[in-house]
């Protein structure tokens, strides 16, 4: 198989600028680009789906060169509905030094900025060396542009498309690049470099896009209730990233270890007739956790992660640390209490129960337990003996409640 027609089985071509892309992909050693704006400090799992076609294309020699927008960040890309809010310089640096090492760091490959060159580019200068060769009716004729005609649109954001346009024109004259990869959401800006180029010095640029990797609902990838998963382990633990991944929609799941993973055709395909025939063991599921996991930060991170869900699906708290526990309890109610204090007490005090009398019901029945372990004398003071790390307990009422508690 090609890798044009091992791109066109996983899905991840949408667009290409030329017929001619297939043959340079498969027979040439091609230099491009891929590039994101720095609107925060760390990649999320979107950029993640995005990003790994430069280690595709790598595979096969090319060269890849990540570019990361400091100049275009402080203008912002054109939202499909409304202006983009603008972030300050201070933050904007920020951010681009927080992506330009998280990408050293996860793809290893070239990283520029693109402020290095925009900073030195005067008004004057724009206009007659780059705004002079693309015509207004060429750029209302961009989707995005023209969906914001109606409810307005600046020049600033106007101009967005021929910015993105002279990067691809610099990086060619600078770096030797001839290709630029994008979401299909770029498709409208790589088509200005290439128009650029053409015009402005009579040389043939190539883009290819990818189709966005979306939910069943067309949602993109990579977002839970509009806050993004971030590559930061720090911002989003591997445990985070290991429940999103392992509890994905079961019509998708294929689909994603195509686009998401460097498993081979053959693999894929024996992971989905075992997903076929026993889709409640999650063995599709899993592989996705375990390749995205490791190639984002590592074997023993993703070992980590695996434990923490068994531990918790198990209800063998006890066999974690403290770190781990409050890794996997991020999102459940924690409260601070005081050694020796009563059971009885600490239930009411910090409204795991609502009263004695529920508290008693729930202690009687075994509905209570810490550390995974049933309690039922409402009398037994809470000491840092019967705590994990004799700091932290795992406070479990009924089947799906869960507290922690801190031993001051």
């Amino acid at each position: 198989m090609t890798l044009f027609e091992d791109l066109k089985w996983r899905g991840l071509i949408k667009d290409i600028s030329s017929p001619d892309l297939e043959d340079k992909l498969n027979n040439e050693k091609l230099t491009f680009y891929i590039g994101t704006d720095p609107t925060a400090d760390s990649m999320h799992i979107g950029h993640y789906s995005s990003f790994l076609i430069a280690k595709r294309l790598a595979k096969y020699g090319h060269k890849p060169i990540l570019l990361i927008g400091g100049g275009t960040g402080l203008i912002g890309d054109p939202k499909p509905s409304k202006e983009r809010q603008m972030i300050t310089r201070e933050e904007v640096l920020k951010n681009v030094e927080g992506l330009t090492n998280q990408a050293k760091k996860i793809f290893g490959f070239e990283v520029v900025n693109n402020y290095d060159w925009i900073k030195d580019i005067d008004t004057i200068s724009f206009l007659r060396d780059y705004g002079k060769y693309i015509n207004v009716n060429y750029m209302l004729s961009k989707d995005i542009i023209n969906r914001r005609l109606e409810s307005g649109i600046t020049f600033c954001e106007f101009a967005y498309t021929i910015i993105q346009g002279l990067d691809f024109v610099h990086l060619n004259e600078a770096k030797g690049v001839t290709l630029q990869v994008a979401g299909s959401d770029q498709w409208g800006n790589i088509t200005t470099g290439i128009e650029l180029a053409r015009k402005r010095n009579n040389t043939e640029l190539y883009g290819m896009t990818m189709p966005l990797v979306t939910d069943s609902n067309g949602v993109k990838f990579g977002k839970t209730e509009g806050n993004a998963l971030w590559l930061d382990k720090n911002k989003t633990s591997s445990y985070e990233l290991y429940q999103y991944l392992i509890n994905l929609e079961d019509s998708m799941i294929i689909e994603y270890l195509k686009k998401l993973t460097f498993l081979s055709k053959e693999e894929i395909e024996e992971i989905e007739k075992k997903h076929l025939e026993n889709p409640h063991l999650r063995e599709a599921h899993k592989a996705l956790a375990r390749e995205v996991i490791t190639d984002l930060h590592g074997k023993e991170e993703y070992e980590k992660a695996v434990k923490i869900s068994e531990a918790l699906f198990g209800g063998n708290v006890k066999n974690l640390t403290k770190e781990e526990i409050e890794m996997g309890f991020k999102d459940v109610p924690s409260f601070n209490i005081d050694e020796n204090v009563k059971l009885i007490d600490m239930l009411i005090e910090n409204n795991v129960c609502s009263s004695k009398r529920e508290a008693r019901e729930f202690l009687k029945a075994g509905s209570i337990t810490i550390n995974g372990d049933k309690v039922y004398d409402e009398e037994m003071l809470i000491t840092k003996d019967i705590a994990i790390e004799g700091s932290i307990l795992v406070i479990k009422r009924g089947k799906k409640k869960n507290f922690i508690a801190k031993i001051s």
